[in-house]
């Protein structure tokens, strides 16, 4: 955040009117465009607040488990200075290039895998590197590396919240993010910086998954809670998030992450994972719908706030069915996501937009997409082709002082 108050999120932001884009001013998009050869249809984060929870672990199985459904399913290692992901798969080769790019090498399951230590000399060389060197390593992963056709990429995440994690949220079009916690006291606070990250990225927060859960005693079945109570529930109501599975503490599943063996593992844990995330993005892609956009004449409008009008999209069997637009006028600021909502609308597409709006907007039942400009009929081709991703950097909120925010959120 700078000084003058402005919470964009954005690591350019320094002056009083926020000329990043985050609050006033065109807004401008950090997002990096991945190789020509590459087809990836969804990304996903795994997250943590902190280190030690369990992310590389997490990211593995929902891989694996995504390929077991038929996907074709990549794992872009960024936690660059604690990668783990090679071992637990046995992969032993080092990454190969040519004069195209970088390949990632393969499991035995034929998921695709990029990490540092691919191309390392030896496996237990420090990465003793500064954030921007780190930050670009992890774009060139996503820039450089000939994936190919992926279903499902899913990003090991560095922990925390600080300049790599957020340069990573800016420069690669994440679908959604999980979170991975314990259930350790710190548990609320650690969840809840991970999740106002994604909020302030306009990143949607697929879920939390709990690892460390409990033990099963061998003998008896008891499971045993060694770092007590779990707390994830109440957490994931106040947030408005899914619980997506608890992970516990399983010595065959270390065995197997041990031996390079994890596509071996047979435990359920996180097969509901797995299933919501395959059925959140085939509803979003497939269903019939009413589909808002913000809109300025022809174009996508910039501030939710005072906008104007919508126009409602009728979408069946992913293509345009008709459109119309409607007046906003008397249903503004806090009325316009009920307002939204007697019209049928299921997801939004806007520009800028304050905290309260966003949670109106859920609160009534409305997906949104923040961060958009341009054409309205080319915006929402992108999305039924599932290309159009939410812009960084925007106003997240109302709280912004004296600085001359131009948002529209007032």
């Amino acid at each position: 955040m700078s000084d003058d108050g402005c919470n964009c999120g954005s690591s350019q932001c320094g002056s009083d009117s926020c000329s990043s884009g985050g609050c006033g001013g065109a807004q401008q998009s950090f997002l990096e465009n991945t190789h020509e050869l590459n087809s990836i249809k969804r990304v996903i984060g795994i997250v943590s607040g902190k280190g030690g929870v369990g992310k590389s672990l997490v990211t593995s199985m929902l891989a694996v488990n995504m390929r077991r459904k038929g996907y074709n399913v990549g794992i872009l290692d960024a936690d660059i200075t604690g990668p783990s992901i090679p071992k637990v798969f046995g992969i032993t080769k080092k990454a190969e290039g040519n004069e195209f790019g970088i390949y990632p090498q393969i499991t035995h399951n034929d998921i695709k895998v990029m990490s540092v230590n691919l191309l390392l000399d030896k496996d237990d060389s420090p990465v003793i590197w500064r954030g921007p060197i780190i930050a670009g390593t992890v774009k060139q992963f996503w820039t450089d590396v000939i994936w190919g056709d992926v279903d499902y990429l899913f990003l090991d995440m560095p922990p925390g919240t600080g300049d790599v994690p957020l340069t990573i949220f800016q420069s690669i079009p994440l679908d959604g993010i999980v979170i991975v916690t314990s259930p350790q006291d710190l548990v609320s606070l650690i969840v809840k910086k991970a999740y106002n990250m994604a909020e302030l990225m306009n990143v949607p927060v697929l879920g939390i998954v709990e690892n460390m859960s409990y033990l099963k005693c061998p003998d008896c079945g008891t499971e045993i809670k060694l770092f007590g109570e779990s707390k994830i529930e109440s957490i994931s109501e106040k947030l408005g998030i899914k619980v997506l599975g608890k992970l516990p503490i399983d010595p065959s599943l270390a065995e197997l992450c041990d031996k390079g063996e994890i596509e071996k593992y047979n435990a359920d844990y996180l097969d509901y994972a797995a299933q919501y995330i395959e059925e959140k993005f085939a509803e979003r892609s497939n269903k019939n719908m009413i589909l808002a956009v913000a809109t300025d004449g022809l174009n996508v409008s910039e501030h939710f706030g005072k906008c104007e009008t919508f126009t409602l999209f009728e979408i069946v069997d992913s293509e345009v069915k008709s459109k119309k637009t409607i007046s906003t006028i008397g249903n503004q600021h806090g009325n316009l996501p009920p307002f939204l909502k007697t019209q049928g609308v299921q997801t939004a597409i806007l520009g800028g937009i304050g905290g309260g709006a966003k949670q109106g907007l859920l609160e009534n039942g409305i997906e949104y997409i923040a961060g958009i400009s341009g054409n309205i009929d080319e915006v929402v081709a992108q999305y039924i082709k599932g290309t159009l991703k939410p812009g960084a950097g925007e106003c997240s909120g109302h709280d912004h002082g004296e600085h001359s925010c131009s948002c529209g959120n007032h």
